[in-house]
């Protein structure tokens, strides 16, 4: 079962459930999948992706799931987070090939950015994607990111080598749409 924490218009961000441990695993040691992550070289197993989604859902990470259908679609979170200085990174996570490049990522994230700088009060959020990975760089584009720098030739992958890239968004570059609503809406 899922609660809409934020609800975008085509997915919504919920609490993790431990439970989905098994659909996790699918999705991470299916090469596909696991090619565009940081993770992707891990063999990843049930009791390990338990553990993790454990953790995760003790933390700032929401699962990902259809608005329409309810089913579990990925998960979007921060995985580090500098409260001192406003600073956080995210990770989005679209396991369910099903739902790629149907727009669901820039929901998700763009529901993320809205908890990360309305609710934890970042000023910067940045995320780390390799140059191979051209669905995920235009996303994060149509969201607002900005290439911020890139460490060259850090991952060598099928015998070629790519740039790790570092994409940032300030909070003043980044319109709320979902909690300044609410909070409007209610009169607070």
């Amino acid at each position: 079962m899922y609660c809409k924490k934020l609800i975008g218009e085509k997915c919504y961000l919920s609490p993790m459930n431990v439970d989905d441990y098994e659909k996790y695993t699918e999705w991470v040691n299916d090469m596909e999948v696991a090619a565009g992550m940081l993770f992707a070289s891990q063999i990843v197993t049930k009791e390990r992706e338990k553990e993790t989604i454990e953790t995760l859902s003790k933390e700032y990470n929401f699962a990902i799931v259809d608005i329409k259908t309810d089913q579990l679609i990925g998960n979007i979170g921060f995985p580090k987070i500098d409260y001192i200085n406003g600073v956080a990174e995210v990770g989005l996570f679209i396991g369910n090939k099903e739902f790629w490049g149907k727009g669901y990522g820039q929901d998700a994230l763009k529901l993320a950015l809205d908890f990360g700088f309305n609710i934890l009060n970042m000023h910067n959020i940045y995320l780390r994607v390799y140059s191979y990975n051209k669905p995920a760089i235009s996303c994060y584009k149509k969201v607002g990111f900005k290439e911020a720098g890139r460490i060259r030739e850090a991952k060598r992958i099928a015998g070629e080598r790519y740039d790790e890239i570092i994409m940032d968004i300030l909070e003043d570059e980044y319109e709320s749409i979902y909690i300044k609503k609410i909070i409007s809406e209610k009169n607070f």
